[in-house]
């Protein structure tokens, strides 16, 4: 007959910790961050150049012959090409996304073929096919919001119809089945019914490739812009060599780049929070 030795009280306590110890190790773990953090901080500002910062990244008086143009102008602009972009990429992700799930083979080969592609070609060859390629190859000449409604469009289309193609994958197969049964024509159930729910699905990746969208407008300044298309970065990279303000323009035109895109970024966990609790 086996015999087991008792273990003792204290052995015990300290095997499993007290509530109280437990909170007062989490407080001390955390002060120890938050020390190591203040003097990480203060050591950088101490090894900072305040005075040419000053001068050469924080001169908005220098710079202060941009703001207009940048407001009304580029960011303008950078909306407009943003907007006109994503509308084209997301009719084309539509049509792509359903052809890549048709059953008739040749549609899912084209649409993975051109998937394929415009994911794997950067999106600056893209603008410099569409700028200087075709009028050369066809002797047509775009206006440079119709180049990158295209050029962006076209790129966004192929992102897009993957993610579209997960929502549509991601409706449970059962609504598709019960429009049917209710004699529904097939097409008809996708555009009312299976189409709807897989754009609640996407809502946040979509919102991310708006944003992705935004920043890649600033390509468009590789084609030659008059002064009424100049977007955001344009007029950042010429406000260095106009104006005596350093990196000051640089930063005018981040700072409104993270107008749109930051709205945009808390809209997106918005709708990722939200499809967490229907989920729950």
């Amino acid at each position: 007959m086996s015999t087991q030795t008792p273990v003792p009280a204290t052995a015990a306590r300290e095997a499993s910790p007290t509530p109280g110890r437990a909170r007062r190790r989490r407080t001390r773990s955390v002060a120890i961050q938050a020390s190591v953090f203040v003097l990480a901080l203060v050591a950088l500002a101490l090894a900072m150049d305040w005075q040419a910062i000053g001068e050469n990244v924080l001169n908005f008086a220098a710079a202060a012959p941009l703001f207009p143009n940048v407001i009304l102008v580029g960011l303008g602009n950078t909306l407009f090409y943003t907007a006109t972009a994503f509308v084209v990429g997301l009719l084309g992700g539509i049509l792509l996304a359903l052809m890549r799930m048709s059953s008739f083979a040749p549609y899912r080969w084209l649409a993975t073929a051109y998937i394929e592609f415009f994911r794997g070609v950067p999106a600056l060859l893209v603008f410099l096919a569409f700028g200087y390629g075709v009028p050369f190859a066809f002797g047509i000449t775009w206006p440079i919001p119709v180049v990158v409604m295209l050029a962006l469009g076209m790129v966004a289309a192929a992102y897009i119809a993957e993610t579209l193609r997960a929502g549509l994958q991601a409706v449970p197969k059962g609504q598709m089945e019960a429009a049917r049964s209710l004699g529904m024509p097939h097409w008809r159930a996708m555009v009312t019914i299976v189409i709807p729910q897989a754009f609640r699905i996407v809502l946040p990746p979509l919102t991310n490739e708006v944003i992705l969208l935004t920043k890649d407008s600033s390509l468009v300044y590789v084609l030659g812009l008059a002064a009424h298309e100049y977007e955001l970065t344009k007029f950042g990279r010429d406000g260095i060599s106009a104006l005596d303000a350093g990196m000051t323009p640089i930063l005018v035109a981040g700072l409104c780049y993270l107008v749109i895109t930051v709205p945009l970024s808390m809209l997106a966990r918005r709708f990722e929070s939200r499809s967490a609790r229907k989920g729950r």
